[in-house]
């Protein structure tokens, strides 16, 4: 890392190869209560609403594997002042619903935007939420595949930072401290293809078998705010933590 701030024992993390595949991630802010609280029934309608559609996508050959997320807890994150300072190019990143589609390779990602079936669940989502977020993707680092077929808690990590190679390193170094101490067991990062939206310069998707794997780390580990959080700081990175549930 550029500008660190070190601590004994944490290593960057160990990689596998990246993945050959393409994401098409979808991400909409449909309620704007917290999380944690219940959805609405606006909300609760819109889900049900496109889950015959999602269904159809993962029927499609263009597509690998489709997931459907809804938003249940923020995790505590680092960079609110710098989102700030940047107001006028990045938001915020407040997703309470994620679709994250999977195809072969990136090229199949951007040619799944004329898909019918994936425009009518992007309209439903539009006309739904007050902001989405659509972006084509590549793997460019991963700890291993995340594993959707499990009831796991997941995670999107939509991070900022004005330096993106800066902003891979300091991943790695973070990661190494969450698979020591928390024994994360997968992580990949999907990077925007070229001319895609680089408003996060990379969205960290991850999981962990339930919250009392990973949440009590976050919250009572002096490590955490000392070397996680202070890395980014360090290092002009914004790290906006979003759990969810597995829909569909």
């Amino acid at each position: 890392m550029n500008a660190t701030v070190p601590h004994t024992g944490v290593r960057p993390v160990v990689l596998r190869e990246p993945s050959p595949a393409g994401f098409l991630l979808l991400a909409a802010t449909v309620d704007r209560r917290p999380p944690f609280l219940p959805n609405s029934r606006r909300k609760r309608a819109l889900l049900a609403g496109i889950a015959e559609d999602v269904r159809r996508l993962t029927e499609s050959d263009q597509t690998t594997e489709v997931n459907l997320f809804d938003a249940v807890l923020v995790a505590p994150g680092m960079g609110h002042r710098l989102l700030r300072r940047r107001s006028g190019s990045v938001q915020p990143a407040h997703f309470d619903v994620v679709l994250l589609i999977q195809t072969a390779d990136p090229a199949s990602a951007l040619s799944l935007r004329s898909d019918p079936v994936y425009r009518c669940v992007r309209d439903r989502l539009e006309q739904s939420s007050s902001r989405i977020y659509e972006v084509a993707a590549r793997n460019s680092a991963r700890i291993a595949d995340v594993d959707h077929a499990r009831d796991s808690v997941f995670l999107f990590n939509f991070f900022y930072a004005d330096d993106t190679a800066r902003l891979m390193s300091v991943w790695e170094y973070s990661a190494g401290w969450f698979v020591q101490k928390t024994h994360l067991p997968d992580s990949t990062v999907l990077e925007p293809l070229a001319g895609e939206p680089v408003e996060y310069g990379i969205v960290n998707h991850a999981s962990w078998p339930g919250f009392r794997t990973f949440l009590p780390h976050l919250l009572l580990r002096p490590s955490f705010r000392r070397f996680v959080l202070a890395n980014f700081e360090a290092n002009n990175v914004a790290a906006q933590p979003i759990l969810y549930r597995r829909q569909l």
